[in-house]
This record gives structure tokens, C-alpha cells and sequence, in this order.
């Protein structure tokens, strides 16, 4: 997954997008999109299990 980082330059202040391949998402400072994309990151490093295949009981 492609993240990346963007200032939206506004009238009114800054405000900051992450992009994540097609998905954006908005945040009203850096603070806020930094600590995202940290949770972010950090869940797609988690270790992931795989379901176990259930065995059909015969009958």
C-alpha cells in the first residue's frame, strides 16, 4: 500500500490529506495525519494469523 502525505493550502489554514493508494482521508493539522499514519503503519506490520481450514465432518 502506496501512503502518502499532502498539504491542502486553503483560504482559511492548512489542512493535510493522506493518501492511501485511491482512498483519501483529511485532517485539520500534520499532527493529526502523522499520528494516523503511525497507527496505520503499525497495523499493517502486525502480525496476521490465518483462519485454519475447518475439516467437513464425515456423515
Amino acid at each position: 500500500m502506496n501512503v502518502l502525505l499532502s498539504e491542502l493550502k486553503q483560504p482559511r489554514g492548512s489542512r493535510w490529506q493522506v493518501q492511501m493508494d485511491q482512498h483519501v482521508v483529511s485532517f485539520r493539522s500534520e499532527a493529526e495525519a502523522r499520528a494516523f499514519i503511525a497507527t496505520l503503519e503499525a497495523r499493517l506490520q502486525a502480525p496476521h494469523g490465518l483462519p485454519q481450514a475447518r475439516q467437513a465432518s464425515p456423515g
